[in-house]
């Protein structure tokens, strides 16, 4: 969490301390971004948490802030001696996705993975089941407790649940599952970093670290929920998700449009013609310099997943 103002840090410091006098399971922890200046990483109960906590601030304490992408702990094992040396140890632990390593620096990445079991009635286990596979769980056991529950048992990757796996567990058993975990350390993954790009420019607040394999479903996703926030300009928005140079979803915000032929009444063609042509000239101009400012509500949205089919 930033300010969105820098000015307003020692504002905000004192609204934050306030509300967590009162709220001991949010943790708080002080961070800085070379885009965003000195801020705070807090750790919350879940999304409904986060957003009640900011709502509070916004209401109690008349405070803006930017809220960015929930992420977990990484580690990167270093490649090369000279990169053990600058960073002093062969294991890294990567809190801030901006700076996440490129993979030309280590032999492999970790993640952290958690033993969670699901205790749940018999007629939704089809549901949960397939929510688990599409998260990247593995299965590890599945037993009767009695005639009517089953409780399964499976190795999830952090990243998958740490944003709302929860509610989409409760929704889809109609709020009968129960679910916990605990840590089981770290495992080997294919990781890539993705950046988000409006017109190009990256939203150092979208920046986040996905599995390579989920890269382009979660690009697209977050291209469209993004494309549904963004208030439309006066001229048009692409919206991309990158890993590396590479683009792997695009969506386009469209133009507000303006007919500059309602004053033409007939006439030669090639006066419309030129109409458009010099609208089409001041649009291309103003999307070079235009500005697109991302609603603070809009990186809220961009968390809230669709429900897993």
């Amino acid at each position: 969490m930033y300010p969105v103002d820098q000015s307003e840090y020692n504002n905000l410091k004192s609204a934050v301390d306030k509300l967590t006098l009162n709220d001991s399971s949010v943790t708080v922890r002080r961070d800085s971004s070379l885009a965003l200046g000195a801020g705070w990483r807090l750790g919350f109960l879940g999304l409904l948490h986060m957003e009640v906590f900011n709502q509070r601030l916004e209401q109690e304490y008349n405070a803006s802030v930017i809220l960015t992408t929930p992420t977990v702990p990484y580690k990167a094992v270093l490649s090369s001696a000279k990169l053990i040396k600058e960073y002093r140890e062969k294991e890294i632990t990567i809190i801030n996705p901006a700076q996440f390593p490129d993979k030309s620096k280590v032999t492999e990445y970790l993640e952290p993975v958690v033993l969670g079991p699901i205790i749940t009635p018999d007629e939704y286990t089809g549901k949960i089941m397939m929510l688990c596979q599409a998260r990247r769980a593995v299965e590890k056991d599945m037993m009767f407790i009695d005639q009517n529950r089953v409780m399964l048992k499976y190795l999830f990757p952090l990243n998958e649940i740490v944003v709302d796996f929860y509610d989409s567990l409760k929704s889809l058993s109609s709020g009968y599952a129960s679910f916990d975990y605990e840590d089981a350390g770290y495992q080997t993954a294919d990781l890539v970093k993705m950046d988000i790009l409006l017109n190009g420019n990256l939203v150092e607040e979208l920046v986040t670290v996905v599995h390579k394999d989920k890269a382009h479903s979660v690009g697209k996703a977050i291209c469209e929920r993004l494309k549904d926030s963004l208030p439309r300009q006066l001229f048009e928005i692409a919206v991309q998700a990158a890993v590396g140079s590479k683009i792997i979803a695009r969506e386009t915000v469209k133009a507000y449009r303006k007919n500059v032929l309602a004053k033409c009444y007939g006439g030669d063609i090639t006066r419309k013609m030129k109409l458009l042509r010099r609208q089409a000239e001041g649009k291309k101009k103003l999307r070079k310099v235009g500005n697109v400012e991302v609603p603070k509500d809009a990186f809220i949205k961009v968390l809230k997943k669709q429900s897993d089919k």
